[in-house]
């Protein structure tokens, strides 16, 4: 019997961590990934010493309270489902703290209050008072903390291997490995099948035929139809058609990755689709930069191009339709397909579905080089931190031809001393580079006279000349009136705003190992990014994913 209850008290604790992970999945794409992990270590831990501390004060009320967990457990998905529709209301990011508080801190608490009741027939009192006391709690949370960043690290990666693994059945797979952890509670089989009816009859979130078929009905109502999802290894990705302004996106969590016009008018017909960002065409800019010493021009067909991220594939489209022949390296295989299938991202290219470090890591050992490499990496309100760093800003110098152009793409706040960090580390491996936003900022008050928008930083490998643009034509533009329209970098900022004066930090450059500061910034950039994702479509296409 006494093993018994040791291995029930051990096994309670990994499957709160890994319903903890789970439950973080769930959160991201109505709140963001970064907002919700906020306060969920200090919820989690917290949770994890109140329930140990309570349980051995009160192990009679939280022995029978073990009972409850099975429930609680397949309860937590329809809970979360109903606090989502308060998210605007609520804010971030109080909207996950109060989620969780309604959610996964009871269940972690009520777990680690199991534990220790369970531990009472160890009689640790033997060993002495504090053996009794402090192991307990201080085991019981290293060991949570321990299986919640192994599954953290590895939930992800499987996520995109098949579409039987979603976080919705990983929180009812969890919840049943309760019932067996736990074969007191009662009637377990009655709390997963009410569970699920209740899923298949209100939740829109389940990867089930049904269930899309309830979404859509929701989503039709605001003039939005869901055309595929799938959660994969960085976020939730689903595909979204405007029936009424007429436009398609893909969304990852709480961010768009791009999205295209699709309501033409009659005899437009541009070779490539329109961008519902005008950012993304001004990458496209790589290729009117001037060479230096008044060389002849690059010819497309005979030019070569690196763009690392692919989102719905606007830039590398458009150079795949210029004849370069293009390389894409994307992390996501469920982007990729998306882009390949529901965006007509033409299939005449390369493609390296990797990491971007690795990839980078690897070309350099066979020397290859590129003519133009364009830097578009960005979700959910943040950067890639590894991805901005002086050593893969090296590794992309190194990547390029003596005569190359590298186009790189920053969202966040302007303001915030990441942004500054960002561009001197930029300029401090390539040096000529000039700066545009994607728009006048005007709309900015004196107080904040950059704000959160998107900067595409221009740079060239040779520093004999100032880089400069070729005026652009018809051809440029592929038919495109939106290209006409944005192609062209106009709003030029003065790098001297980003020289680190006002930054309050002896910090110049990001390096490896040394991302504090930029990481310190991460919530500010994520929460007003989420305040413009609330605004360009509405509340409910967030909350009903």
């Amino acid at each position: 019997m006494v093993c018994y209850d040791l291995a029930k008290s051990v096994a309670v604790i990994p499957l709160a961590a890994v319903y903890s992970v789970v439950s973080q999945l769930a959160l991201a794409p109505v709140y963001g990934s970064t907002p919700a992990r906020v306060y969920h270590q200090a919820l989690c831990s917290t949770a994890v010493l109140t329930g140990y501390l309570l349980g051995s004060r009160f192990s009679q009320i939280f022995h029978k309270g073990q009972k409850f967990l099975p429930a609680l457990a397949f309860a937590i998905p329809n809970i979360q489902f109903f606090l989502f529709q308060y998210s605007s209301q609520w804010g971030n990011p109080a909207g996950p703290l109060l989620t969780e508080l309604c959610t996964i801190a009871p269940l972690v608490l009520l777990s680690a209050a199991a534990s220790s009741t369970l531990l009472k027939s160890l009689n640790l009192r033997q060993y002495g008072a504090v053996i009794a006391e402090i192991v307990p709690p201080i085991g019981g949370l290293l060991f949570f903390n321990l299986v919640h960043a192994t599954i953290q690290s590895a939930i992800p990666l499987q996520l995109d291997s098949t579409l039987s693994i979603t976080s919705f059945r990983l929180q009812i797979g969890t919840a049943a490995l309760y019932t067996i952890a736990l074969p007191r509670s009662q009637f377990r089989t009655l709390y997963a099948l009410t569970a699920v009816f209740f899923s298949l009859a209100f939740s829109v979130y389940m990867p089930f035929a049904c269930t899309a078929a309830k979404l859509n009905s929701r989503l039709q109502e605001i003039n939005y139809s869901l055309v595929d999802r799938q959660e994969s290894l960085t976020g939730y990705i689903s595909v979204l058609d405007n029936m009424q302004v007429g436009f398609r996106a893909m969304r990852c969590d709480h961010s768009l990755l791009g999205g295209q016009w699709t309501n033409w008018h009659s005899g437009y017909n541009p070779r490539v689709s329109d961008p519902i960002y005008a950012v993304f065409t001004m990458l496209e800019s790589v290729r009117l930069v001037e060479p230096d010493n008044n060389s002849p021009a690059k010819k497309d067909a005979e030019s070569n191009a690196l763009v690392i991220g692919l989102g719905i594939g606007t830039t590398p489209a458009a150079l795949i339709q210029h004849g370069i022949d293009t390389t894409i390296v994307e992390i996501d295989p469920i982007v990729y397909k998306f882009a390949l299938q529901y965006f007509q991202f033409p299939r005449n290219h390369t493609a390296v579905i990797d990491n971007a470090v690795t990839f980078v890591e690897t070309a350099q050992r066979q020397t290859q080089q590129y003519d133009y490499i364009v830097h578009d990496v960005f979700t959910g309100g943040v950067e890639p931190i590894e991805l901005f760093t002086l050593e893969f800003l090296q590794g992309l110098y190194a990547l390029l031809k003596d005569d190359g152009i590298v186009a790189i793409n920053y969202a966040g706040d302007l303001s915030l001393p990441g942004a500054g960090l960002i561009v001197r580390t930029i300029r401090s491996v390539f040096p000529q580079c000039r700066i545009f936003r994607e728009n006048d900022g005007l709309e900015k008050s004196d107080t904040d006279p950059l704000g959160f928008t998107n900067m595409v930083i221009f740079c060239k490998k040779s520093s004999q000349a100032p880089l400069t643009f070729r005026a652009p034509n018809e051809g440029d533009y592929l038919g495109s009136k939106s290209r006409e329209s944005y192609m062209y970098p106009q709003h030029e900022i003065d790098p001297k705003l980003f020289d680190g004066a006002n930054d309050m930090t002896d910090q110049q450059i990001l390096q490896v190992g040394k991302t504090s500061l930029i990481e310190a910034y991460h919530l500010q950039n994520a929460i007003g990014h989420w305040n413009i994702m609330r605004g360009v479509l509405p509340a409910k296409v967030w909350e009903n994913f």
